[in-house]
């Protein structure tokens, strides 16, 4: 089974393109296995490979374009030697992720920082979620007196 990257993908990134999705299939096909999840990795090659598709290289839930250069580059030990300021370098690397948290192959792709914050919330709580972070600005950032 072909993932050819998708055209909108700058050259350099298509070259790496395969190899990324194969990593990732095999990584979130085991941990879905280990949570009761019956796909194989080719199952999960597809499914990541057509939400990148479906991405057009955008987070699923922010809209913002994703940094395709970064895919393949992250590494946790640099991570954790660098903290906050590593996770903001990657805060647009593009991960698949799972809206429903079921063990199955289906996914959408967001930025690291967009799954880091949405977690384990359902699709419908991290809307909520949102809401209550922009009202909660909102009221905070008015003007005192309701001119």
């Amino acid at each position: 089974m072909e993932t050819p990257a998708p055209p909108w993908l700058p050259e350099s990134v298509a070259r790496t393109y395969p190899g990324w999705v194969q990593r990732k299939a095999v990584t979130l096909c085991k941990r879905d296995q280990k949570r009761g999840g019956s796909g194989n990795v080719q199952d999960y090659r597809l499914a990541i490979h057509n939400a990148v598709v479906a991405s057009a290289g955008l987070d699923h839930w922010t809209g913002e374009p994703l940094d395709w250069h970064l895919i393949g580059s992250y590494d946790p030990k640099q991570a954790d030697a660098a903290g906050a300021e590593h996770k903001r370098r990657f805060a647009l690397l593009p991960t698949p992720s799972q809206p429903t948290g079921s063990p199955e192959p289906a996914f959408v792709i967001c930025a690291w920082r967009t799954n880091d914050a949405r977690h384990d919330m359902t699709p419908e709580e991290l809307l909520e979620f949102c809401r209550r972070v922009v009202a909660h600005a909102e009221r905070i950032s008015a003007p005192a007196g309701g001119d």
